[in-house]
């Protein structure tokens, strides 16, 4: 009989059994920075003033046909019988040289330079200690609470629960 009465107490007990809510706050009684190191990489660009040749843009191709033409029509109007060959070939190798460094620009004239700027990107990593927050501390009924945050704070916000 005992035990049937206390196994209804029980079942009743958790029939009834409510909670209850409340809000609190308590004050923070120190607030610790947090740091961490970090890795930082700064983009550095470094820039200088170069010198660079200019191409005419020819390869002295079309100056060594036309000048080999030239030399070969030359050295045919001056030779005479078996000589007249040795001419135009003469003239046409001839020709095809001169043809060839004028069009290249390797006669008289001086190479040209143009000034272009140049830049490169580098990079300095440098390892430093950042803040990242706040660790706070406070105490509620004997217990350490703490809480991070960005700023120190003055106050945490608590939520209790009463369950009966």
């Amino acid at each position: 009989m005992k035990k049937v009465i206390l196994l209804s107490a029980l079942a009743l007990s958790t029939l009834f059994a409510e909670s209850l809510t409340m809000y609190d706050s308590v004050e923070v009684t120190r607030s610790e920075p947090v740091y961490r190191m970090v890795t930082v990489r700064s983009p550095v660009e470094e820039c200088w003033d170069e010198k660079v040749p200019v191409s005419s843009g020819s390869d002295g191709t079309l100056g060594a046909i036309i000048g080999g033409a030239a030399g070969g029509i030359l050295g045919h109007q001056v030779g005479g019988g078996s000589g007249k060959t040795a001419a135009t070939v003469g003239g046409a190798i001839l020709g095809t040289i001169v043809g060839k460094n004028l069009a290249e620009g390797n006669g008289n004239s001086q190479p040209s330079y143009r000034i272009e700027r140049r830049c490169k990107t580098r990079y300095i990593e440098k390892t430093e200690n950042r803040l990242i927050g706040y660790k706070n501390y406070a105490r509620y009924k004997g217990q350490e609470i703490v809480k991070f945050s960005e700023q120190p704070l003055k106050r945490i916000d608590i939520t209790v629960n009463v369950n009966y």
